[in-house]
């Protein structure tokens, strides 16, 4: 394991410093990456997918990140695109998700399109800012749900998920939630209330 400490760095600071530690590799390594905000999450990220790494990252805290990085090797200086400080890629658009399944008719078509759904999220160009998962929408961030690896893009690019805990204690999903976080009702009123525009499949 090969440890990064970008916290407190601006861009280009966090991107150069990952880099550098990717060029230096001499085999199959996983490079970890502390950050202190969303944008440098994003700009190492999308720097690291482009070398070829595989990516996924979590909040520790409010002033914390954490990137991890698997490289088969290391990556060569041309390989890779110069630094990029990129804006805000996500927008203030919160997609609010409240069933495991999209629309009325057929529940297995239902699944089939909401599946499609969270994928096409993944394809926006300017990504949401919040995911919201509530009542039947909470089983799709537990363990066993075919969006996982969709929504785990999504967090790596900067995307918030948040699951409703009362609805993961009904679902008795409390100790299977895979990915994102907890959250309560008063949050997600507040975080559906500052919402540029709310999207709901």
């Amino acid at each position: 394991m090969v440890t990064v400490n970008a916290m407190g760095d601006n861009c280009p600071i966090p991107v150069i410093k990952t880099k550098k530690a990717m060029q230096a590799l001499t085999g199959p390594e996983t490079i970890e990456v502390l950050v202190d905000n969303e944008i440098a999450v994003q700009n190492v990220t999308k720097m690291a997918l482009q070398a070829g790494g595989q990516v996924s990252s979590e909040k520790v805290n409010d002033a914390e990140f954490k990137i991890t990085i698997q490289m088969e090797g290391a990556v060569k200086e041309e390989a890779s695109e110069e630094a990029v400080c990129a804006p805000d890629a996500r927008s203030s658009a919160v997609v609010v998700v409240s069933s495991d399944r999209m629309g009325i008719g057929n529940d297995e078509l239902g699944k089939v399109l909401i599946k499609g759904f969270i994928f096409a999220v993944t394809q926006l160009d300017t990504l949401p800012k919040t995911m919201l998962f509530y009542n039947g929408g909470a089983t799709l961030t537990a363990e066993g749900s075919e969006s996982l690896e969709d929504l785990k893009s999504l967090e790596a690019q900067g995307v918030e998920i948040l699951t409703c805990g009362t609805c993961l204690d009904y679902y008795g999903l409390k100790d299977k939630l895979a990915i994102g976080s907890v959250t309560n009702m008063y949050s997600i009123v507040e975080t559906m209330a500052k919402a540029g525009k709310i999207i709901r499949p």
